[in-house]
């Protein structure tokens, strides 16, 4: 055992004596525990499972069959899939062929799909279906070395396309006169070979293909591993895109620690789901839960009357019992027997929402508002927030569950391993074994973002305090300054709007050399029906409610309960309601959820110059 300086006891023989790649480690499951339930999927209505030893099975087969295809060592295959089992087997396939997976969106244009596989060099491309196959069809003459496409859902056309069932069987047929080939392709692997290509989704130019080695996947489940918040009787539901490193890093964990994961990348199933598959931990970006929150306390006060009372109760005792778990103690006395009475009544019906058995959340991606993570605390769910970057392989700190272990507002303790330093502009920097050595074919974005000492420059400001949590303030690149010389940081401003109302989707603030703020509001579509069915316009369209001088009216109370706890420059002094939500698909988000900033204010320039022509 090691003890870090803030005195967190960690193993530092798991990190030291971790697996060579992650072909080593899939392999080192198989065998740890073969019959165990590694993986959980849809099927209709019910759920089926793999047992580790049957995914080694049909993930030795894709990877034989890749090989049969020509793929090398450190060769690039494509994978263009939502989040779903065939994900995760092709991307152990990959790997365990000695093959590097890059990753791409399935929401992504056929344009940028071109690029990324030309500029990655992707010799294999795995398509979901039709629609990915046929971005690829459209760029056909751009797709640099490109020889085979694979296709998850739909058919072949006996040339350049294949189905996966008949990359398996091919795969089958190879094994059987070669059983021992795919052992022989891990066994090549080292620390340093490519594992996997992100491709960065930037809010300008080209996304950039960050390279990471399997030493940065393996690092990451042992640092994990290593603090004990995780355990085999863990089990994980998993929805996240798997082509984003937050997604990616929790398809590791099971490899190290033995637990096993559900996987539905069904954005709109997660609360059905997670109520049926009853996991104990699920990662998430903010948005998820600011929406759970907003719903779950508009249907309170729906209720009004004696539930609503009850219900804020159970809440306040809630708060109480975690504002002292956050200062290292249990509650005792008067108030234990208040929080046993509150969770029986109230906090037990809210936990089972989420299956009944969550130890905890972990947030990241974004800024988590500091008041939905308290008050998830307070009903018995804790939310973890971690920090990282797709440069760092996702998990770079977290706040740990356990008592004295986390502080809301913070992103946590840094994993063993890693180092962090605060610049002298505020600017945070990284270093570890989780960083990046580089951009692919980008040597100028490689020495804008590394330094000569290897410190990652993440473009982030954030403070460490004694203990050593850190807390993130803004993006770098985000924060700007008002016409009067004032400094204002946006996401902070937007995180604590989410909190304050719950019927908000999205607030974007704007005042760059401008003499006040302004913000761009949208409203969540769910929570706007409750809204609008209490307030005469039941029925009425979208559009319509949300230009309604009564929604402007309710919006405009929360703006006011905003500003009173922003200083006096940072305070919204005017703002648009948008007559529809930001998307992904529409390019105002990006897969995970985050505000692509400068994409939304370019677009809605007219409409933001507006507020200033007075």
């Amino acid at each position: 055992m090691a003890l870090n300086a803030r005195d967190e006891v960690f193993d530092q023989a798991t990190i030291d004596n971790r697996a060579a790649s992650v072909g080593h480690l899939f392999r080192d499951r198989v065998a740890k525990t073969p019959t165990a339930e590694a993986f959980r999927y849809p099927v209709g209505e019910s759920w089926e499972s793999l047992t580790w030893s049957e995914a080694a099975v049909r993930a030795n087969a894709i990877a034989a069959g890749l090989v049969d295809l020509g793929v090398q060592l450190e060769d690039r295959v494509a994978l263009a899939a939502a989040t779903r089992l065939e994900w995760v087997l092709v991307d152990l396939a990959v790997m365990s062929a000695g093959a590097a997976t890059t990753t791409i969106y399935p929401t992504t244009l056929a344009s940028d799909v071109a690029y990324i596989v030309s500029d990655s060099g992707s010799k294999v491309v795995i398509a979901e279906d039709a629609t990915q196959v046929e971005k690829l069809r459209s760029h056909r003459h751009d797709l640099g070395d490109l020889a085979h496409i694979v296709v998850i859902d739909g058919e072949g056309d006996g040339d350049w396309v294949i189905t996966l069932s008949e990359l398996e069987e091919r795969g089958q047929a190879r094994l059987e006169a070669e059983p021992e080939l795919v052992n022989e392709r891990i066994d090549q692997l080292t620390p340093e070979h490519l594992a996997t290509v992100i491709y960065t989704s930037g809010t300008t130019g080209r996304p950039k293909g960050v390279r990471l080695p399997h030493s940065a996947w393996t690092y990451e489940a042992a640092a994990v591993d290593s603090i004990g918040i995780l355990d085999g009787s863990d089990l994980q539901y998993l929805w996240l895109p798997l082509s984003h490193v937050f997604g990616k890093v929790l398809l590791v964990l099971p490899l190290q620690i033995g637990f096993p994961t559900a996987v539905d990348g069904r954005v709109d199933k997660i609360v059905e789901n997670v109520a049926v598959v009853q996991p104990t931990f699920m990662g998430a970006a903010p948005r998820i839960f600011e929406k759970a929150y907003g719903r779950i306390t508009m249907m309170m006060a729906d209720e009004g009357g004696v539930k609503e009372k009850l219900f804020h109760w159970a809440t306040g005792v809630g708060r109480k019992v975690s504002e002292l778990r956050q200062e290292g103690t249990e509650p005792s006395g008067v108030l234990a027997l208040q929080h046993s009475l509150a969770d029986k009544l109230v906090l037990k019906k809210v936990q089972a929402r989420f299956g009944g058995r969550v130890r905890f959340f972990i947030s990241g991606s974004a800024a988590l508002n500091r008041d939905v993570a308290e008050w998830f605390d307070a009903v018995g769910l804790r939310i973890i927030e971690g920090y990282g970057l797709t440069e760092s392989s996702a998990a770079s700190f977290v706040n740990r569950p356990h008592t004295g272990g986390y502080k809301f507002g913070s992103v946590g303790w840094a994993l063993p391993g890693t180092e962090v330093k605060i610049a002298e502009d505020g600017e945070i920097l990284l270093r570890g074994p989780g960083v990046t050595a580089g951009y692919h074919q980008n040597e100028e974005a490689t020495s804008e973002a590394l330094d000569s000492e290897s410190w990652l420059h993440t473009g982030d400001i954030g403070e460490l305090d004694d203990r050593g949590f850190l807390s993130i303030t803004d993006r770098k690149k985000d924060l700007f300054k008002t016409s009067v010389g004032k400094y204002v940081a946006p996401s902070v401003i937007e995180s604590m709007f989410k909190g304050i109302c719950p019927y908000a989707s999205q607030l974007v603030i704007e005042g760059d050399g401008r003499k006040f703020v302004s913000a761009i509001v949208t409203l969540d579509p769910e929570a706007i029906e409750g809204w609008a069915a209490q307030n005469g316009m039941a029925g009425k369209e979208y559009a319509e409610i949300v230009s309604s001088p009564a929604c402007r009216e309710m919006v405009e109370g929360y703006i006011d309960e905003l500003n009173s706890q922003l200083n006096r420059w940072e305070q919204v002094k005017q703002f648009v309601i948008l007559d529809h939500d930001l998307t992904v698909e529409e390019g105002d988000l990006t897969p995970s959820m985050k505000l692509k900033r400068r994409v939304v204010t370019k677009k809605y320039a007219e409409e933001l110059d507006a507020l200033y022509t007075d």
